[in-house]
């Protein structure tokens, strides 16, 4: 008979966020949280390269030039992307460290967090027989 014990805890769920942890994330949060950034984002992060001209970005979107400049801007402030100039184009790539944030704070546990009386997690053993 072999006991596994298991945890289904998301890192958020493992303890309580810092303040400054919270502000960061929020950060982060709040920049992809709308509908045309997150397309930029994902566009950007799959291109052929890692990385993607601005000139690649903007036909995918029914909005002016400078709407697509200003979501852009407000990713690369956030810290999730980054940009170059290269002639009259500009280059963009994701920060991998800043988007793992992002998964990371949902991502389940590699391994269990150690369990105390009070923090509302369940231990499950599974007995294979």
């Amino acid at each position: 008979m072999t006991a596994v014990t298991s945890q289904c805890c998301a890192p958020i769920a493992r303890e309580p966020l810092s303040e400054s942890d919270a502000a960061e994330l929020a950060v982060l949060l709040k920049a992809v949280a709308d509908p045309v950034r997150l397309r930029l984002l994902s566009m950007i992060g799959s291109h052929a390269g890692g990385e993607a001209c601005v000139c690649d970005l903007t036909d995918a979107f029914d909005l002016t030039a400078p709407t697509i400049s200003h979501h852009l801007k407000v990713l690369r402030t956030a810290g999730l992307i980054d940009g170059e100039r290269r002639g009259t184009w500009v280059y963009y790539r994701i920060i991998p460290e800043v988007v793992n944030k992002l998964g990371a704070l949902f991502t389940p546990l590699a391994e269990p967090a150690p369990a105390t009386a009070s923090s509302g997690q369940v231990d499950v053993e599974l007995l294979t027989v």
